[in-house]
C-alpha cells in the first residue's frame, strides 16, 4: 500500500496493508490466530505479546508490543504513526507494573 494513500480501515484485508506491519509481523499476528486486520480493533497488544511469547515458548523483543500497539490503535481509526512513537509509553506502561 503506497504510504500517501489511506485505505478505509474495513476495506484492509491484508495485514501488511497496516503501516508498520511487514512479513514477520503478520506471521506473528496470524499465529496469534487473528484472521483478518479489522480483528485487532478492541483488542490488548500487550496480552497479544504475552500469548505470542507463550505460543513460540520464548521472549519475544519488547519493541514488537510498540508494532502491536500501532497495529491496534491504526485499525481502530488513529493515524499511521511510526512503531517506535510508542516506545515511551510502553516502557512507561510496563515500569508501572
Amino acid at each position: 500500500m503506497r504510504e500517501d494513500v489511506e485505505m478505509p480501515r474495513n476495506e484492509i484485508k491484508n495485514f501488511q496493508d497496516i503501516p508498520n506491519v511487514g512479513k514477520a509481523i503478520e506471521k506473528n499476528i496470524v499465529l496469534l490466530g487473528i484472521k483478518q486486520p479489522i480483528d485487532l480493533v478492541g483488542r490488548d497488544p500487550y496480552q497479544m505479546y504475552r500469548e505470542l511469547c507463550d505460543i513460540t515458548s520464548k521472549r519475544q523483543d519488547p519493541c514488537v508490543i510498540d508494532v502491536f500497539i500501532s497495529a491496534v490503535r491504526y485499525m481502530e481509526g488513529g493515524p499511521p504513526k511510526k512503531w517506535w512513537e510508542y516506545t515511551k509509553e510502553r516502557k512507561e506502561k510496563l515500569r508501572r507494573y
